[in-house]
Parts: structure tokens; sequence; C-alpha cells
């Protein structure tokens, strides 16, 4: 008898053994601990690192855990200025067709390849918008002509883009169609890797910030009248845009921002969630450059924005530099515009090498 106990005693130690070994490999390999597994080095404290099955979509970890894979799609010419040429394209972004202006420079390409700029734009009613219209056309024509691969992107749901609109701050549909972007920039032949910066306009400020802090080797972004970066700002000063029109899936977009705030709160510096949502909660981690660009008079994002961001940059090794105009408005026009747009190509031609 005492020898069947201890068989039985011993079987049991095994089955127990094993089960715990499945146990752990089961825990393990679920999506949302791969995800939480591979981010432990993020800049938030480690006590934040909390399993967010709802809305993870949007913190900065997970999306360091996607993969960003595209290539440009075939190039429709469309002009020859003497300086560059310009084609239509497109790229894939979550198994979306992303339409976009692409300009190429005249002349003997670089041994490396062409320095190119990932160029997004700022808030524009999307079924008003237009690849090929004259938003940014004057932006995006001076930095064309000072040597640059120029890739100005039709955010999804805008312009002929597939997909639906998805807002600028409350998803991180916008910072996906970004970054795969910038990955088809790298996989062009006629463009330096290793030299690709982004920038982008007001509503585009906080998708260059979150796609960096995705991405921290980015070697540079510029930023011209941006808003939103620690969340907590949007509360302070809010957004004026008399040009907003609700989208078609409106409804959809309200429902699952109250869902959000239900879940979470609205957004303060004390929240785990918000501050892995929040692109300036690692700012320290980041390696490229960012230079900002404001009016004082700007009756659409208020300047608080840029200097708010401008005072954590100051804590950090970033190197980084800010720019403000006494007039120019929203789209930084008039006197300031030719200022604005060199000062842009100077830190480009500085970081994009």
């Amino acid at each position: 008898m005492r020898k069947n106990y201890l068989s039985i005693k011993t079987l049991l130690l095994i089955l127990s053994f094993f089960l715990i070994i499945y146990l752990l490999i089961v825990l393990f390999s679920s999506p949302h601990t791969e995800f939480l597994r591979k981010n432990l080095n993020s800049s938030v404290n480690p006590q934040d690192k909390t399993e967010f099955s709802y809305f993870e979509e949007m913190t900065i970890p997970f999306l360091r855990s996607r993969k960003y894979e595209s290539k440009l799609g075939e190039l429709k010419f469309l002009e020859d200025n003497g300086q560059y040429l310009s084609y239509l394209t497109s790229y894939t972004s979550d198994g979306l067709k992303i339409n976009a202006l692409l300009t190429i420079p005249r002349g003997d390409m670089p041994k490396k390849g062409w320095p190119a700029i990932v160029f997004v734009h700022g808030y524009i009613p999307p079924e008003q918008y237009i690849t090929n219209g004259r938003s940014y056309s004057a932006y995006v024509d001076y930095l064309a002509r000072n040597g640059f691969v120029v890739l100005k992107i039709d955010l999804r749901g805008h312009g002929d883009s597939e997909g639906k609109p998805g807002g600028g701050y409350y998803g991180s549909d916008y910072v996906v169609d970004t970054l795969n972007a910038y990955e088809a920039l790298k996989n062009a032949d006629f463009v330096n890797p290793n030299a690709i910066g982004m920038w982008g306009h007001s509503m585009a400020g906080n998708i260059l910030l979150r796609s960096m802090a995705v991405k921290p080797d980015i070697p540079a972004i510029v930023i011209w009248a941006g808003a939103v970066y620690s969340y907590v700002d949007m509360q302070k000063y809010g957004i004026q845009d008399l040009s907003y029109r609700p989208p078609q899936n409106m409804s959809l977009l309200r429902s699952k921002r109250n869902e959000l705030f239900k879940k979470y709160g609205s957004p303060s510096a004390q929240s785990i969630f918000w501050r892995q949502v929040a692109p300036t909660s690692f700012l320290s981690e980041i390696k490229g450059a960012i230079q900002l660009h404001h009016a004082v008079d700007d009756a659409v994002v208020n300047i608080g924005y840029s200097r708010d961001l401008l005072t954590l940059l100051e804590k950090t090794a970033v190197p980084h530099e800010f720019f403000e105009y006494e007039s120019g408005g929203h789209n930084i026009e008039g006197e300031s515009f030719q200022l604005a747009m060199q000062r842009t190509v100077d830190f480009f031609k500085k970081y994009l090498r």
C-alpha cells in the first residue's frame, strides 16, 4: 500500500509540473503579453505597464509592436517643370491603397540616393481634399526645388485614398499611414534610406510626434502650427477650426470617443493609459531632431501648444529649434512664409545627409 501511495503521489507531481508548464506557455504566448514584453524598455514608468484590452492601438508601445511594410506603386507622370518631376503614386497601409503626390529632383542623383520628406497634410474636410489641388502646393514646390524627394500623402479617407477618415487625435490610423509612407520611401531605389524626414502642419503635428515616438531614429521632423502633444494641452487650448465639417462616419467616431472617455476618463497626466498615448511621455528616447514653427496670430491652433512642447523639449537632449512669427496666421503665410520655408530647408539639409 505504501508503495502504491508513493506512485500516485509521484504521478500527481508530474501531472502538476506539466500543467504549470502548459499554463505558462499559454500566458506568455498571448498577444497582449507579447505586446507588453516587447516594450518593457519604454520611458513610461514600469508600474505603468498595464494591459489595455480596449483602445490599446492608440498607445505608443502598441504602435511600436506593429510592423510597417510598404512600397511605392506605379508612378504616373504629371509634370516636368525643369527642376523636378511630379508623379501620382500610391502605397499600401493596413491593406488600403493610399494615394500620394511624388516629386523627384532633376539632375544627378547623389550616390546614396536623394534625401526625402514624408509630407503630411493638416485638417481639410476629407470630401473636399484633392491630391493635386492647391492645398500645400507652394510648400511642396519649395521643398522640391531645394533637392528633396517629397511624398505628399493623402491620409486614408481623403481624396481617392481608400478607407474612412479616422480623425487626428483619438485613433492611430493616420500615424500608421505616415509610418507606412516612411517605409515606402525607404524601399525606393532613388531615395537615401537614412535621410528621410517628415513635414507636417496643424493636425499633423500630433501625427508626426507620435510617429517619431514610435520610431525614435527618424532623423528629423518639422512641424508648422502643430497641435495636441500631451493631450492635456488640448483641454487647455482647444482648437478653433471654422473649416471643420463632421465626416460621414461622425456618429461612429463620436460613439468610439465616448466609450474611450468612459473607460479611461479625460486626458490626464496622472492616467496610466493617457501617458502611454501622449508622445511627450517618450521624448527622452527620441534620437532625431525637431523643428517647430508657429505664428503668434494663429487663430486656429493656439501658439501655447508649441510653447508647451518647447518647455518639455528643453528638459531633454533632443536637438530642437523653435521659431515664432508675429504674423502669418495658421498657415504661416505672407511675409513669414519665405523665412519659415528657408529655415525648414536649412534644417532638413542639416539633418538629412
